[in-house]
């Protein structure tokens, strides 16, 4: 079929068409990464990429954005709707950048802040040495126990006594078990430290009520807008009723300013120009799906495909970080296995599954090697796939795992996904 595209640069439009026949014909099982709905997407390509518009709604740098007022306000309140906020930014471009407008709203260089460390679950922007959040500030790496791969609040509590940070973070990219917001604001006020949540990989969770929120307890709550939330990839940043209007001392000007006021100024002009108004209207059109019934109907069929895959990883075997998993990811170790994650990431891309080489706790490989894997559930769901097919995917799983090289069952474990893609089809060449 034609379309401009196809016409103007047929190389790009070859190149959109076969990541469609990929998506159509591969499980994705990486974490972080979701399927969006056809309006999410054309509210990602619509005519709002044009427009310039600095500032916020009403207090806009340029002329002629009445309409894009209207997007960028819809987006916020139903966000504020979603997540019982009372303020909303929706202009970061990224989940990092909502991280460093946040920790620049609250602390400044050099300061001291607590963080998950990267290889026991946390994220580049929660204090990675190679990230803007180890370079300017001053990180101390909180993890989880060696001998149960979950976090102890008690620890926790006695490294801040320890340390007195000016922030706390509480969130990961790849921890598998329920985060205690209250516990993690106790810890913050007992050594008088900000409670910062990154909620990214759970966002749509949270929202639905399937994980506890952090809003009542945070001072600043940052989130991706795709994984669990199933909208376009971007970010966005939240303050709960207890912490919008509260005085802090901004730490750029040395004044006291409405938190709220101090994280806009850190958006914009502080890390951010223009907005990226086509991604904002899309974000808008993702909330209100998320506002549906049928969206935490979707989000619990996200937990119990992940039971479901974990157990049946377990019965073939394989060792989960943590024993198991209350969310939407496992983490799989392979050094019983005699495998790295590199290795099984080659392999099971190999035979249509999609998953990434992940660092479990204590790995002694590095992080482009790594010891194990990270597998979730959002994209499959989105994609219609349920407890039967999911047990069905672990067996995949353990059969390519456990013929590593074999490139006979490679080539038979792609064609039973393909057969399985075809029963849940997705998207089609536009």
């Amino acid at each position: 079929m034609n379309t401009h595209l196809s016409i103007v640069d047929p190389e790009i439009y070859q190149a959109i068409s076969q990541e469609i026949g990929r998506l159509n014909s591969t499980l994705e099982l990486i974490a972080s990464e979701n399927f969006v709905s056809p309006a999410v997407l054309e509210a990602a390509g619509c005519v709002m990429t044009n427009k310039y518009a600095e500032g916020y709604p009403g207090k806009r740098y340029y002329g002629g954005c009445e309409f894009i007022d209207i997007a960028e306000e819809l987006a916020r309140e139903r966000a504020k709707k979603l997540f019982d906020a009372a303020y909303v930014n929706v202009q970061p471009h990224s989940g990092s950048q909502a991280n460093m407008a946040a920790f620049m709203a609250l602390i400044k260089e050099g300061d001291t802040f607590l963080g998950l460390d990267l290889s026991h679950g946390g994220h580049l922007t929660h204090g990675s040495p190679v990230n803007f959040s180890g370079r300017l500030f001053h990180v101390v790496s909180y993890g989880v126990e060696k001998e149960t791969g979950r976090l102890n609040y008690d620890t926790i509590a006695h490294l801040a006594e320890q340390v007195r940070p000016k922030l706390i973070l509480a969130g990961f990219s790849a921890y598998p078990r329920v985060l205690d917001f209250e516990k993690f604001r106790q810890i913050a006020d007992s050594v008088g430290a900000y409670l910062m949540a990154d909620i990214a990989h759970i966002a749509g969770l949270v929202a639905t009520g399937l994980h506890p929120s952090p809003i009542p307890y945070c001072e600043i709550v940052t989130t991706t807008t795709h994984k669990t939330l199933r909208g376009p990839r971007s970010g966005m940043i939240m303050i709960g009723p207890n912490f919008a209007d509260k005085p802090v001392i901004d730490p750029w000007s040395g004044k006291e300013r409405p938190l709220k006021a101090v994280v806009d100024s850190r958006v914009f002009p502080g890390t951010q120009g223009g907005p990226l108004m086509h991604i904002i209207a899309a974000k808008a059109v993702a909330f209100k799906e998320a506002l549906e019934p049928t969206f935490k109907d979707y989000c619990k069929q996200i937990l119990t495909n992940a039971q479901q895959l974990a157990e049946t990883l377990i019965e073939n075997g394989f060792t989960l970080v943590s024993g198991g998993t209350d969310n939407h990811l496992m983490l799989v170790d392979l050094s019983s296995n005699k495998l790295t994650g590199k290795e099984a990431e080659t392999a099971l891309d190999a035979s249509g599954i999609t998953v990434n080489k992940n660092m479990v706790p204590f790995d002694t490989q590095s992080p482009t090697v790594t010891s194990g894997i990270r597998i979730g559930t959002p994209a499959v769901t989105t994609r219609g796939l349920k407890e039967p097919e999911m047990k069905l995917v672990g067996n995949l799983i353990n059969d390519v795992l456990k013929n590593i090289g074999n490139q006979a069952v490679y080539e038979r474990i792609r064609i039973e996904v393909k057969k399985l893609c075809e029963r849940f089809p997705l998207y089609t060449v536009a």
